[in-house]
């Protein structure tokens, strides 16, 4: 396969972003892990952690739309989104790095730490819908499986790390996980303004200019629809069932090894997902793939030995990224008129809405309920299964546009 230089570009962009992606896993999982010694340092209970996680998620919700409208209409009056996502991220990593220092500020320690919390919150959200925006604007519609992929690796990897990193920071001073972190966020995303460069230099013509974006059509807000069944099964799954499923053949010392084959399932299905996305459309694969994880959900509630539940995560794992490769794609192929960032943001939010209640279940020991958790192992295949026909229907009622889509 021969390699243009503008398909260059695109692989370069995707792998800028993929770092992007990891770091800011990485970020998020040393914040929550030091969140409860920073609050109690700065004189306020640890009980709070939770209830700060929880407005984290409201916070990424409302800026998740907003930047995303805000991508929108910088990529149509000015043309480029590099240089709007570096100086957000400027201001997010400064705030990240003093969040460690806030109990310095004796009196004033709660205050100053709640609010860097909020600023960094708020202005991370320009490293979640706005650099898909970037990466899509250029990139002809059947590479986008494919660039979605690649971009989302970084993603799998962080949260495959994540419970390392729980161990190796567990007593570890916060300031320097805190700015090594915070610089290496900054350094990356910098990179993303050479990416655009290159790109828009490399492609054949222009993204038109759209002076006025179409509204978002009913298909889309189905998708949308399918999305939230989608990302609340994941967070059961993942959050709620996997570590107590494990737990019944192996010891608690073996979760930090057991818990990343999810994410290994999730990093190496992801491609030939994309081969088929670009094959067959976005819709067929979401549904195959919700189905699929259904099937790998159901496996690991039954599995009869340690070897039998690796290979349901494994399963599941690789649904949930062919599910997320696919749905990225999907939400910028639904947001083609001018609302990609809308829509991308409106996607971002769903899967902020989920991390939201699956934090407020744990707060509130909800999970734990007699009359709850018993249906909690089946939750997942549940909701899995009723995206799966959801978007089966979709599918079905939409392939002349998909087709149009797919080749474009």
């Amino acid at each position: 396969m021969s390699h243009t230089p503008a398909r260059s570009a695109h692989h370069g962009a995707a792998l800028y972003l993929a770092v992007v992606q990891f770091v800011f896993v990485t970020c998020w999982t040393v914040y929550v892990i030091y969140l409860p010694g920073m609050l109690e340092s700065a004189g306020l209970p640890r009980r709070y952690a939770p209830w700060i996680l929880v407005l984290d998620q409201l916070v990424f919700m409302a800026m998740d739309v907003m930047t995303g409208m805000a991508a929108d209409r910088t990529a149509r009056l000015v043309g480029r989104l590099g240089p709007l996502i570096v100086g957000i991220t400027c201001a997010s990593c400064v705030a990240f790095l003093l969040i460690p220092h806030a109990a310095r500020w004796e009196g004033w320690a709660a205050t100053a730490l709640l609010t860097l919390v909020l600023i960094w919150t708020a202005t991370s959200s320009a490293l979640r819908a706005p650099p898909w925006v970037l990466l899509s604007r250029y990139a002809a519609a059947p590479a986008l499986p494919w660039l979605n992929a690649l971009s989302l690796t970084g993603l799998g990897i962080g949260a495959a790390a994540a419970p390392y990193l729980g161990i190796v920071l567990k007593d570890a001073d916060p300031r320097l996980p805190f700015a090594v972190s915070s610089l290496a966020l900054l350094a990356t995303t910098v990179g993303l303004v050479w990416a655009e460069r290159a790109i828009s230099a490399q492609a054949s013509t222009p993204p038109p200019p759209a002076a006025k974006p179409a509204a978002l059509g009913a298909t889309a807000w189905l998708f949308m629809a399918g999305c939230v069944l989608l990302a609340a099964g994941f967070q059961v799954h993942v959050s709620l069932n996997s570590a107590g499923q494990y737990l019944r053949f192996a010891p608690a010392g073996q979760l930090q090894y057991l818990m990343p084959v999810f994410w290994a399932g999730f990093s190496v299905a992801m491609f030939p997902g994309a081969a088929l996305a670009n094959r067959y459309g976005t819709l067929p694969v979401i549904a195959g793939a919700a189905l699929l994880g259904a099937a790998g959900a159901l496996a690991g509630a039954l599995a009869p030995s340690l070897e039998a539940l690796v290979a349901a995560q494994l399963v599941a794992g690789g649904a949930w990224g062919c599910v997320l490769m696919a749905s990225f794609t999907a939400a910028i192929e639904f947001g083609r008129t001018g609302r990609e960032g809308l829509a991308l943001g409106t996607f971002f939010a769903i899967l902020a809405a989920a991390t939201l209640a699956r934090i407020a279940a744990v707060a509130t020991e909800l999970h734990r309920q007699p009359e709850i958790a018993p249906v909690l192992g089946w939750t997942p295949l549940v909701l899995w299964l009723a995206a799966g026909l959801l978007f089966a229907a979709l599918a079905a009622t939409n392939r002349p546009r998909l087709a149009v889509m797919s080749d474009e």
